[in-house]
């Protein structure tokens, strides 16, 4: 019994060590998320009847001044935030009828009678919010860690790699990658690591004059820090502390923050090219993973401290932001592309053409829960 205990209930064990971090991890997410939705449609005047983290019965919750009902759900896989007129969980436009049975108040500040920019403004509202719940974690942690890093020396070339086909010596420091200037060795890995099978070039400092060299990066399996196998593309160079000239970047609030914008936009760029080349199958699938593979992560990560856990949360609203802006109904990106229609043919898309997107859209969106569903538990 005592072991049964221990394993469940240890910060070694599956409540403390992994199932508190995953709830931590996803429902800081999911309410930043829909906290986006809510403020922004407030701001525009539109009632909220219900604010939710989670899906299926209500576990508790209360209502506010405004009558908006704020409630804990049984299923942590998500939330939802509903206006007024919302007449089921995907926002869609409502039918005639359905408006009808508004009452004229309600019909006032219901979320389908406001104009096009209001109902834009809150869609893309959680999204956006989910960016800049990432820029606020990386700038606290830049403020309290600073930065770590070494110059873009090349100390070491793997015999055989591409980076010698490419005639890369050891002494190089690398000036630009695809055109991109670099300063850290961190860039030149940033640039290179979503970029297997493509070649690219790099302009290299050797001797005091610039030249410019091809390779192609080759994928390469490797373990990262929480301990997941991870494939990233590689040309076969390594630094030293000899040549990179290792030191931490220290930031003033101010400076924090415009790094943490500009690490933010590094994280969604890679993210956006990762989607783009896994569409055309040119990336593993197992590197997509779904809630088991969140789980696993946010139990490594808490054992590696807390900062590394807001780094996850930083990370996974990168994601969920940019997979909510995808143009596919029930997402916000579907609704924001209805939106987009409505305001150039000057009105609503019709019921039966929105039914069938929303139909197909949700086959999608469930396709692909099912799709890393299936990889967490048997695919990779």
């Amino acid at each position: 019994m005592n072991e049964i205990l221990h394993a469940l209930f240890s910060t070694e064990g599956f409540v403390l060590g992994t199932l508190v971090p995953f709830l931590f991890v996803l429902t800081v997410v999911v309410f930043v998320h829909e906290m986006g939705h809510y403020l922004i449609g407030r701001l525009c005047g539109i009632g909220v009847k219900a604010f939710s983290i989670g899906f299926g019965p209500e576990l508790f919750g209360f209502n506010d001044s405004h009558g908006t009902r704020w409630k804990l759900c049984a299923i942590p896989l998500g939330g939802y935030v509903k206006f007024v007129g919302d007449m089921n969980a995907t926002s869609s436009q409502p039918s005639a009828e359905d408006l009808e049975t508004l009452s004229a108040a309600e019909r006032a500040v219901a979320f389908h009678t406001q104009p096009i920019w209001k109902r834009a403004a809150t869609v893309v509202a959680g999204p956006l919010f989910n960016f800049l719940l990432t820029i606020a974690v990386f700038a606290v942690l830049f403020s309290v860690y600073g930065r770590p890093v070494l110059d873009p020396m090349v100390a070491e070339v793997v015999a055989g790699s591409p980076a010698e086909k490419a005639g890369i010596l050891p002494g190089d420091r690398f000036v630009k990658v695809d055109g991109s200037t670099v300063e850290t060795f961190a860039d030149v890995q940033r640039l290179v690591q979503g970029r297997a099978g493509d070649a690219i070039a790099f302009t290299m400092l050797r001797g005091g004059k610039e030249i410019t060299l091809t390779a192609t990066p080759e994928p390469m399996e490797q373990q990262d820090a929480l301990g997941n196998k991870i494939k990233v593309a590689v040309i076969g160079v390594a630094n030293s502390t000899e040549l990179g000239q290792p030191r931490v970047i220290t930031y003033n609030p101010v400076g924090a923050v415009g790094a943490a914008v500009e690490e933010t936009g590094h994280v969604i760029q890679r993210t956006g090219q990762f989607l783009q080349r896994f569409l055309v199958g040119r990336e593993d699938k197992c590197q997509l993973g779904g809630p088991i593979k969140i789980a696993k992560m946010s139990g490594q990560a808490a054992k590696l401290g807390f900062e590394w856990l807001v780094q996850l949360v930083a990370f996974l609203s990168v994601g969920i932001g940019i997979l909510n802006l995808l143009p596919i109904p029930p997402l916000d990106g579907g609704h924001l592309l209805f939106y987009g229609v409505e305001a150039v043919i000057r009105r609503p898309v019709s019921e039966r053409m929105m039914e069938m997107a929303y139909r197909a859209g949700l086959l999608l969106v469930l396709g692909f829960m099912g799709f890393v569903f299936w990889n967490d538990l048997f695919g990779c």
